[in-house]
């Protein structure tokens, strides 16, 4: 009998111990929860798409479950608040701002929802936070503008392409464009460039006013203009059927078809926004404890495709500066 006692003992214990060590391992998972995130962009293209991807990534390798209702403004301002209003009225437990537009909306319409953004160039100017080391209390994010990514950018044309006149398209209405329209200006001071420019209001004038740069223009630069970026397959053709270099502002502009930029991989910002995304979701951290930052690196990419496209004589030096792209 004392055998038999002293056996069911062990046995209650050993139940105790197997439930406590499968209560740590259910909380190690987030206890099973589902979180809802709401994501909002201002437009479907390829940069922000590879964003949100590599967003989800990170979520995904944080372990975390994640029902996602991924909205776009189709690049009409108008409907940023409303889809922003509708993620509060969801009660959706974080907001995934991918643009500067989409982020001005999200901080409009709650300020007890956390918001991580990317996609977005100027935080500070864009009046999403005080300075990149004072997110605020519900928001904090990843630019895509690197600090020298312009600066390089312009350098690049000024060196091989010298005295010419570059011709900008962007949107007026966009902050994000402005900001770097002006950053543009300021880096032509000193150099053997002049700009002329042209803006838009929508996509469907993007061909128009490239076309508008043909006779003016010995190359065109598109930043990262929403806008321009959704319809440059119009500004590429213009490019290639009048031999003018097309400078862009991201990698993924240069698979449809642009010829060189200093440029960042969104994937990476994504997925450092989903990285913090996590730890705020999981209650590790808030906004505020994620300074806002910048990418971590630039690097010249160039497609030799469009560079054969648009008559541009080749320097042999770019064999070893590059990273080559192709054209889709």
């Amino acid at each position: 009998m004392r055998k038999w006692l002293q056996l069911l003992m062990l046995l209650a214990v050993s139940g105790i111990v197997l439930a406590a060590c499968g209560s740590d391992d259910a909380s190690s998972e987030s206890d099973g929860e589902t979180y809802k995130i709401g994501a909002t962009q201002i437009v479907e293209h390829p940069s922000l798409d590879a964003a949100y991807e590599g967003f989800k990534e990170a979520l995904a390798d944080a372990g975390l479950n994640v029902e996602y209702d991924l909205q776009s403004a189709q690049g009409d301002q108008n409907n940023v608040k409303p889809i922003a209003d509708n993620f509060v009225a969801d009660n959706v437990d974080l907001i995934f701002a991918n643009s500067t537009p989409s982020a001005l909306g999200a901080l409009q319409a709650t300020s007890d929802i956390p918001i991580v953004f990317t996609s977005v160039t100027d935080a500070v100017d864009a009046g999403l936070v005080d300075a990149m080391d004072e997110p605020g209390d519900n928001i904090t994010g990843v630019v895509d503008l690197h600090p020298d990514a312009i600066k390089e950018t312009v350098t690049f044309i000024d060196t091989y392409f010298e005295g010419s006149t570059v011709g900008l398209i962007y949107n007026a209405g966009e902050q994000n464009s402005v900001t770097q329209i002006e950053a543009v200006q300021a880096a032509v001071e000193g150099t053997s460039l002049n700009l002329t420019e042209r803006t838009v209001a929508n996509s469907a004038e993007v061909q128009q006013a490239a076309t508008t740069l043909v006779g003016e223009a010995d190359v065109i630069y598109v930043v990262t203009d929403n806008t321009v970026v959704s319809a440059l397959d119009s500004v590429v053709g213009v490019a290639n059927e009048q031999d003018i270099p097309l400078i862009v502002g991201e990698p993924d502009s240069l698979a449809k078809g642009g010829f060189a930029t200093y440029g960042i991989d969104y994937h990476t910002i994504g997925y450092r926004t989903g990285e913090m995304a996590a730890e705020i979701l999981k209650g590790d951290k808030t906004t505020k404890d994620f300074p806002v930052e910048y990418p971590p690196e630039i690097q010249l990419f160039i497609n030799k495709q469009a560079a054969e496209e648009q008559g541009i004589d080749w320097n042999d030096a770019w064999d070893n500066d590059a990273q080559f792209i192709e054209t889709e």
